[in-house]
């Protein structure tokens, strides 16, 4: 929630540099509209609850949490080119600093 919060209040400075920010999760389509909805996120979050998508980006696997393992999705984002390459990927997501990252990255 917070990296989103951070995202959505550095939205303008990435409409700025041309840069569509786009969320995704295994949740559906209703729970990532009102979740949007909740945080007014101006940017889309997209649902793939088969989670296709997140595995063929290598964001699904096995976590650990107070000692239990799980399997879940990792906070992992990746800045894409106009030709759909990436350019780079976060695997190590600090969420509070996350935003600005990644606009130094596109500077």
């Amino acid at each position: 929630m917070i990296e989103g919060q951070k995202l959505r209040d550095e939205f303008q400075n990435f409409q700025d540099k041309n840069t569509v920010i786009l969320g995704m999760s295994a949740d559906s389509v209703k729970a990532q509209k009102n979740f949007c909805d909740k945080q007014s996120f101006p940017f889309q979050l997209l649902s793939d609850p088969d989670k296709s998508t997140i595995q063929a980006y290598e964001a699904w696997g096995k976590k650990k949490m107070y000692g239990r393992e799980y399997e879940g999705i990792f906070r992992y984002s990746y800045l894409i080119d106009e030709k759909g390459m990436i350019e780079k990927a976060y695997e190590k997501v600090k969420v509070k600093e996350h935003a600005q990252e990644v606009l130094s990255d596109i500077s």
